[in-house]
This record gives C-alpha cells, sequence and structure tokens, in this order.
C-alpha cells in the first residue's frame, strides 16, 4: 500500500510540474497538456496557485485532419476493356492497283458484270457495324514527377471488325488476293486481330483526386496474330476463310487517351499501312470509342 501511495504522490507531482513548465508558452490562465487545452475562469488576482485545479473548464481542441494515403509509384490496372468503331483512311490509287496481282477478276460469267473489277466501292464500309473491341491484360502507370507526370503502358489483345456493304471477298489460294464476288452477302467482315503493346506519357491535373482531368499521348505496336474473312448468304450459309491476306504483319500507331471524372475515351491511328506493298492498296485503320478503366 505504501508503495502504491508513494507512486500515485511521484505521478501527481510530476504532472504539476508538466502542466507548469508547458503552460510557460501561454498566460498564466492557460495550460497545454499534449493536444488539450485548459483554460482557467477569471477569479481575480486573489485566487491562489494551490487552486489551479478549482472551477477550471477544460476544453478539448481536437482538429481531425484526413492525411492522403502515401501513393505508390507504380500502380497496375488488370483487366481494361475498350468499345469503339473502326474505320481506315483510304488513299489507294485504284488505277494503279487494278494492274497489280492482288485485285482478280473471274469474268462475266462467275459475277455481276456491273461490279467489274475491285474497285473503291468494293471497300465501302458499313460504319455503324464496323467495331474495335480491345482486351488490356494490364496497364501499369509510374510515376515520373509528383504523380502529375507518369509513363503508361501495358499488354492486349486488340480485335478489327470491318463490315462491307459490298461482295469483297478475301482469298489465299496460294497467293493472297481479292475480288468482287458473283453473290450478295447478308454479312461479310473481315476480323484482324493484334497483341500489342502500348507506351504513353500521362499527364494527370489532379493527382489527388481520382476523377479528375488527365490525358496520355504515346504510341503501340502491334503484332499480327489472327485474321479471316467471315461471310453469310443464302446460296452458301455461313463461311470462315483464314489467313494473312498479305497484311503487314506489324501495326505501328498513334495512341490517346482522355479522362474526365469516371468517362474516359480512346484513339488510334496506323503509321503503316494495313496492307503490305506489293497490294498497292494503302488503307490506314484508325479507332475511337470508350475505355472501361479505373484511372
Amino acid at each position: 500500500m505504501k508503495r502504491l501511495i508513494i507512486l500515485f504522490v511521484t505521478a501527481m507531482v510530476t504532472t504539476i510540474s508538466f502542466a507548469q513548465i508547458d503552460s510557460s508558452t501561454y498566460n498564466t490562465d492557460t495550460v497545454k497538456v499534449g493536444n488539450f487545452v485548459i483554460i482557467k475562469k477569471n477569479k481575480g488576482s486573489s485566487e491562489t496557485q494551490t487552486s489551479i485545479w478549482h472551477d477550471w473548464d477544460k476544453t478539448v481542441d481536437v482538429k481531425i485532419e484526413r492525411r492522403p494515403r502515401k501513393k505508390s509509384n507504380i500502380s497496375t490496372n488488370w483487366w481494361i476493356m475498350d468499345l469503339g468503331f473502326a474505320n481506315f483512311r483510304d488513299e489507294t490509287n485504284y488505277t494503279y492497283a487494278q494492274a497489280g496481282p492482288y485485285f482478280k477478276s473471274f469474268g462475266p460469267q462467275t459475277y455481276n458484270p456491273q461490279d467489274g473489277k475491285v474497285n473503291q466501292n468494293s471497300y465501302q464500309l458499313n460504319t455503324g457495324k464496323s467495331s474495335n473491341v480491345n482486351i488490356w491484360l494490364f496497364m501499369q502507370k509510374l510515376n515520373v514527377y509528383k504523380h502529375v507526370v507518369n509513363l503508361k503502358y501495358g499488354l492486349g489483345y486488340e480485335m478489327y471488325n470491318f463490315r462491307y456493304d459490298s461482295r469483297l471477298s478475301y482469298r489465299k489460294d496460294p497467293i493472297a488476293y481479292v475480288y468482287n464476288d458473283s453473290i450478295s452477302f447478308s454479312k461479310n467482315k473481315l476480323y484482324i486481330g493484334y497483341l500489342t503493346v502500348p507506351f504513353m506519357i500521362n499527364f494527370n491535373t489532379t493527382p489527388d483526386h481520382r476523377n479528375g482531368f488527365n490525358f496520355s499521348l504515346g504510341m503501340s505496336a502491334g503484332y499480327l496474330i489472327a485474321s479471316l474473312n467471315k461471310q453469310i448468304s443464302a446460296e452458301r450459309g455461313k463461311q470462315k476463310v483464314n489467313g494473312d491476306f498479305s497484311f503487314e504483319p506489324w501495326r505501328l500507331a498513334t495512341i490517346g487517351e482522355i479522362g474526365l471524372g469516371p468517362i474516359r475515351l480512346y484513339g488510334s491511328y496506323s503509321i503503316n499501312k494495313l496492307q503490305k506493298d506489293i497490294t498497292r492498296v494503302e488503307q490506314y485503320p484508325y479507332t475511337v470509342g470508350i475505355r472501361f478503366s479505373r484511372w
């Protein structure tokens, strides 16, 4: 019991001494203990020091601040999806291309004579049904400067679906060629898929807010994985023809994205042609659409 009394008295003396020392930075009616400020009522100068705890108002000044979580210099976003439209800029000289080996004509006995040779109308797209779907396995963002300037890169699969409003057909027997078929199709689609690596510089104007304004610009490199011509007709039913159809194996493109709040848009434009030089066709695919991503 004596030990408890001694410890209690020692603690009280230490506390009073600490309060008196800490209060030296304030006036004689104020004592600060840690984050607590205790203000004494005005009782006049006759108040003795022994009544220091008598009739005091204890005011707690509590300020709660939400400190932002420390940002990681590398963040990863998994399974991103793009949905958009696909089209191409056509710079083909069709007079020159018709004299080459890529455009075929099989005579009026097998096709409608009014169709003639492959021409610009043969590549007429149904723009409302020509789509681009991309699945990105991951994208990473690397902090370069205060999370305002970042590098973005990733890996994914780009899929182009060009829907033709024509009889254009792709074949490879054994050399790739295109021709105007003798029948009409209810569906005539060219599918092309690339394994792609994007690389962009990202600018985030509001790094402390997820739903601020940001944009990215860069390049991508894609390697041709698959291409096929899918056709549906009353005469032949559903038909699929696979082959590279003299397409360039690599696709280089300028890419960009813009985000405002939860809405994110993307776009791409091919720097090199879709077809090889031997085809004499000069078409440059481009896309625009919505990106479903956390950042």
